[in-house]
């Protein structure tokens, strides 16, 4: 082997080539990884049933029926899910592709995780051109000071020249509406020689998703009704009064109330009644 060679080897060992698009009729998920790029299937998808969402009526029916629309290969927008935590914001994208996908084989759906966020546009042209629809779906995203991670996005939200690929759509969760800390709204407009430039890039990427679905802190009952949906749904059996007790009391030590606290507990109450639930 000639040393051109051997340096050909070693770089290809340092950045191996790029894994060709997998198999699609394997699974129903996927999840992105870089270098090298590739699309690994999933499965089975950490999810519950949509029917056990309680209290996001409006957000879970304005996002099924925008979910219909694409995987019928009608119009469809990108949306974001924002709000408060624990509120069922990723459980609900993972939910309603499972419903939808129940009618429509095609419609998949690939998790992106932020930090891959850089790769997208290569991610976009392993999609284009499928006969499949895809979810692209990205949990948890928010922006901090000095994050350009912001400008990958627009890929996917608008495409560059090229446009975004028809048959791809974005569902995104954060905890903020506009996706970066209020006080660093607050700062940019300060400090900026021109304060309303400064701001507005980043500020407007939220507005390029077409559904804005917010997520609010639920109420007690709803906060019980979510354990005993979970219950009735896993046969695990109590009585309401020892729900509710066992159920308040759960939450005062955790100091907030959600969806999340409330599976938490249905989790704990399941183990200690010997019910397999996961």
């Amino acid at each position: 082997m000639t040393e051109l060679e051997r340096i050909a080897a070693a770089l290809e060992r340092m950045s191996p080539a790029p894994a060709g698009a997998p198999d699609f009729t394997a699974a129903s998920a996927f999840v992105w990884h870089a270098d090298p790029d590739r699309l690994v299937p999933v499965a089975r998808v950490n999810r519950v049933d949509v029917e056990l969402l309680v209290g996001i009526d409006r957000s879970r029916d304005t996002l099924l029926a925008n979910t219909v629309q694409f995987a019928k290969g009608l119009p469809a927008n990108n949306a974001l899910l924002w709000g408060a935590r624990g509120m069922g914001k990723s459980s609900l994208v993972k939910a309603l592709h499972a419903k939808v996908h129940a009618t429509h084989e095609g419609l998949k759906i690939v998790e992106v995780q932020r930090e891959d966020l850089p790769t997208i546009g290569r991610c976009l042209e392993m999609l284009r051109g499928r006969p499949e629809r895809f979810i692209m779906f990205c949990d948890d995203l928010s922006f901090g000071h000095d994050d350009a991670h912001y400008k990958s996005l627009k890929a996917v939200l608008d495409g560059g020249i090229e446009g975004r690929p028809e048959n791809v759509v974005l569902y995104a969760t954060s905890n903020r509406r506009h996706l970066m800390p209020r006080d660093m709204i607050e700062n940019e407009r300060s400090t900026s020689i021109s304060p309303s430039e400064a701001v507005e890039e980043k500020v407007s990427l939220s507005d390029r998703f077409g559904l804005w679905l917010g997520f609010h802190p639920c109420d007690q009952d709803e906060y019980l009704a979510m354990i005993r949906g979970y219950c009735d749904a896993h046969n695990v059996a109590i009585d309401d009064a020892t729900l509710r007790s066992e159920a308040i009391e759960w939450q005062a030590t955790r100091g907030s109330r959600s969806g999340r606290v409330a599976w938490q507990y249905f989790i704990d109450l399941a183990g200690r009644r010997g019910v397999k639930a996961t």
